[in-house]
């Protein structure tokens, strides 16, 4: 039986503040006023797909259209997920609460071949059928993806999606928007308004297209393009800013794309060449928004984006004017890998600092020869003098990124990449510390569509025994960890990320027998035993044999360079015969410039329907001011008791500090920091509530480096705090006083129970009384290490009284006890136990409110 969506989001589940929906940045646009309802959804939890780039952006721009909302859904955790099941209560997006299938379109971000399978998930669990012939059948929304997967090779997953959205979609999602709202004025049946989308370019209608005997894809009808055209737009800074979740999610920061499109023309990189032409934002638009946007969210770490950002060429000083503009204010940059042979003094300074982000390049390969088959454009010279930088500025750890299974490569080539290692190791020593310290990350290399490796086959054999030659190689290397891609994963990527509409069946066969992009990582085994036993039941074996054992290989085969795939009848721009000759030229290890910086190199992007690489002219590099300093001076203490009600009683302790850090940031509060290596707002909440524990009785202290009207702090703290954490009081404390932390002393609980028999008040009154009357009630108690001692909970007891009868079952009481940050506590449940020892009756804990928090 379907229950209320509150009455799921309890306590009970890992972190329930991942389902509130009423986030800094979320939208709240009326359900009725509106014409086109979407839902954007993440098939992943909340943690990744909240702080996705894109996921963001166009939840933005689709709740700036008018007549429009968007809300927002994510894969539930798989206890949340057993709860939807077990209530048979469909799945929900996050705002309005309504059940995914009363929107009129909902799309799902596909950008990883795996991931179809919890697509699959989240439309089971909203009770979605999950192939367009199964929908057919009634009234569902449509159902589309977008991505970078999707973008590449729709065809495994064609039959899950009523159209597929290629490439950027900030231009495209508005158009399909208007032509809904439209068909839906007209009162279009489905088949009508698919055609109509179709006439969109960027929207493939799979059931629009049939598949050939020799694989390619064709028009069933003559009103649909041949081919379609993939969509291009220049990035929108100002739509960045947006989600500021209350947990800590995957990319907890504030990201900005600098840099949309690579023409660097590594021949493995699928999405340098589905991004293509390369096209900059404005440096003072980054410098704008970033300001702008820090002021807004108050997050403390922000991250300039693009597929290579260090080919922005406008880094240094964008980056060095943001770190002099927000110098006073303990904000960090953190940017992806970076080009080695890019990194200089001026990267080191907007990166570096007090809190000294990681530094990740990525050679790739780990001979010359290699990077040059691969077009990499690093030479020894240049990721020898990367690395002696990245020392001389202070760092000893260092994260690089490494292939092997490429096209062409030996074992010399493979072991080259230990001997890169060492040789890195002997010439950048830092100076009076340890050696250098190297993290790396093996990846096994799979081909991807529309790059020039789209022929290539790999072999599960030999990236085996190449991560055991590998092993052996680091084995005698100290100061290297060193992790490596599971082989399992790697075939099965291949294997469906070139395949063509044959593979649905076998992607949802994979879904029923429980496979799902999480347990790749948490049971791989058992994943790759569900994915193996769908492709046998696919009779599609044999097919997976080939990419196990690497049989097809096009250097041994080239002549099916002209064979039909089953991404031809995707226009991305590239021309396929650049691709062929750009394989040609892998083959003899010879290279070819970046065109955004050197001369065209003819992949066919650039013109009419693509547009043109924009590279923006630098502006100068500023002088750097130095790092934050923290303002370590105590002017002014600040006491602020406040409540904790609602929903923010599902945010954790730790959720809520960095929620005070956050608002004092966006209110422009004059903080004073901590010292030492790691400073911190001089910010220190009372005591630690419980997950669930509502409260009209907290404290904090706020220490300031300059004095405020107290009234002043107040309007200014409690307009950017929720609702639902009203402030009660403020008060000026002496700033040589001992803090509420050191001061607290006592609790004051409300707590709701329920016995299972009814009980007089009378009863219920000798009951409290027999606690109150006893000397000793003893508990054990086990500490976090594990150790066990005993402790008589009556003297943490200094009132208990009976507050309000409900009924025969049901009271409040009302207690005060120790509470102390030694660990000296009486939690609700050690006063239940002591009931319930005298009582020798069960009682149930309902509620719990703090009332008061009690001060020496």
């Amino acid at each position: 039986m379907t229950v209320a969506i509150e009455n799921l989001i309890t306590p009970e589940i890992v972190k329930p503040a991942r389902y509130l929906g009423n986030e800094l940045g979320s939208h709240h646009k009326s359900w009725q006023s509106c014409q086109v309802r979407w839902v954007l959804t993440y098939p992943e939890i909340y943690e990744l797909g909240a702080s996705n780039l894109g996921h963001i952006i166009l939840y933005n721009i689709l709740n700036a259209q008018p007549r429009q909302l968007c809300d927002r859904a994510y894969l539930p955790a798989p206890d949340l997920g057993e709860k939807l099941r077990s209530t048979q209560t469909p799945l929900f997006a996050l705002e309005s609460r309504h059940p995914l299938i009363d929107f009129d379109i909902l799309g799902f971000n596909l950008s990883y071949e795996l991931g179809a399978t919890n697509i699959l998930e989240m439309l089971d669990l909203a009770g979605i059928p999950l192939t367009w012939q199964e929908r057919d059948q009634g009234k569902y929304p449509l159902i589309f993806a977008g991505g970078q997967t999707a973008t590449s090779n729709p065809e495994p997953f064609a039959d899950f999606f009523d159209f597929v959205a290629l490439g950027d979609g900030e231009e495209l999602l508005p158009e399909i928007g208007l032509v809904i709202e439209e068909g839906k004025a007209n009162n279009l049946n489905k088949a009508d308004l698919l055609l109509d989308l179709a006439q969109i370019p960027g929207v493939y209608v799979p059931r629009f297209y049939d598949v050939a005997e020799d694989g390619s894809v064709h028009p069933n009808r003559p009103d649909v393009p041949k081919r379609i055209l993939r969509r291009v737009a220049t990035p929108i800074p100002a739509y960045s800013i947006g989600l500021v979740p209350y947990i800590e999610t995957i990319h907890d920061r504030l990201v900005l794309e600098v840099r949309r499109g690579c023409t660097r023309g590594c021949r493995f990189c699928q999405p340098g060449m589905l991004t293509r032409p390369a096209r900059d934002v404005e440096p003072e638009q980054i410098i704008n928004t970033i300001e702008k946007g820090i002021r807004e969210t108050g997050f403390n770490e922000f991250s300039l984006l693009s597929l290579s950002c260090s080919d922005y060429l406008s880094l240094p000083s964008v980056g060095i004017e943001i770190k002099n503009r927000l110098k006073n204010e303990n904000i960090s940059l953190s940017l992806p890998s970076q080009r080695v042979d890019r990194f200089d003094e001026n990267i080191a300074n907007i990166i570096g600092g007090i809190r000294q982000s990681s530094l990740t390049f990525a050679p790739e390969a780990g001979t010359q020869r290699m990077r040059d088959v691969i077009n990499k454009g690093l030479t020894n010279e240049e990721l020898l003098r990367g690395i002696q930088t990245a020392v001389q500025q202070g760092w000893d750890r260092i994260k690089l990124y490494f292939m092997i299974g490429l096209p062409g490569e030996t074992d010399l080539d493979v072991i080259g990449i230990a001997e890169t290692v060492r040789w890195l190791k002997r010439e950048c020593r830092p100076r009076g510390k340890r050696s250098l310290q190297f993290t790396l990350t093996i990846s096994n290399f799979t081909p991807k569509p529309h790059t020039p490796f789209q022929w290539h086959s790999v072999s599960v054999g030999e990236f085996i025994r190449k991560q055991k030659l590998l092993r052996e190689e680091f084995r005698e290397i100290r100061g290297v960890k060193v992790n490596y891609t599971q082989v399992a994963i790697s075939a099965m990527e291949d294997f469906v990320g070139r395949g063509d509409r044959r593979l649905a069946s076998v992607v949802r066969r994979a879904w029923e027998l429980g496979a799902g992009m999480d347990s790749w990582w948490e049971n791989a085994d058992n994943a790759y035993q569900a994915w193996t036993q769908a492709i046998e039941e696919a009779g599609l074996t044999w097919k997976y044999r080939q990419v196990e054992d690497g049989e097809w290989n096009v250097f041994e085969a080239s002549d099916s360079y002209d064979a039909p795939l089953p991404w031809d009848h995707l226009d991305t721009g590239i021309d396929k015969e650049w691709l062929k000759t750009d394989l040609k030229r892998a083959l003899e290890a010879a290279t070819v410039p970046d065109c955004a910086f050197d001369g065209c190199s003819h992949c066919g992007v650039c013109g009419l329907d693509f547009g043109h690489n924009i590279v923006v002219e630098p502006p100068p590099i500023p002088q750097f001011e130095g790092h934050f300093q923290p303002n370590q001076h105590r002017a002014q203490r600040i006491r602020v008791w406040f409540g904790k009600i609602g929903t923010m009683a599902l945010v954790s302790h730790l959720d809520l500090v960095r929620l005070f850090d956050r608002a004092v940031r966006r209110g422009a509060l004059p903080i004073s920091f901590t010292g030492g290596y790691h400073p911190g707002p001089r910010i220190s909440l009372a005591n630690a509530l419980s997950l669930g524990i509502t409260s009209s009785g907290e404290i904090v202290d706020f220490e300031l480096t300059e004095t405020m009207e107290i009234e002043e702090f107040r309007r200014i703290l409690t307009a950017e705090l929720p609702p639902e954490i009203p402030i009660y009081k403020v008060e000026e404390v002496d700033i040589k006083s001992l803090s509420a932390t050191r001061l607290l002393d006592q609790a004051e609980y409300l707590i709701t129970v329920q016995t299972e028999e009814a009980v007089s008040v009378e009863q219920w009154q000798s009951w409290i009384e027999q606690v109150k009357n006893s000397s000793e009630i003893s508990y054990e108690k086990t500490t976090k290490s594990g150790k066990k001692s005993m402790v008589n909970l009556r003297d943490r007891l200094f009132s208990l009284e009976l507050e309000m009868v409900v009924d025969d079952y049901l009271v409040m009481l009302k207690y005060i006890g120790s509470c102390r940050n030694d660990g000296t506590m009486l939690q609700p449940e050690q006063v239940i136990y002591m009931l319930e020892t005298v009582s020798k009756t069960t009682i149930e804990l309902l509620e719990v409110h703090r009332q008061h928090l009690i001060l020496n």
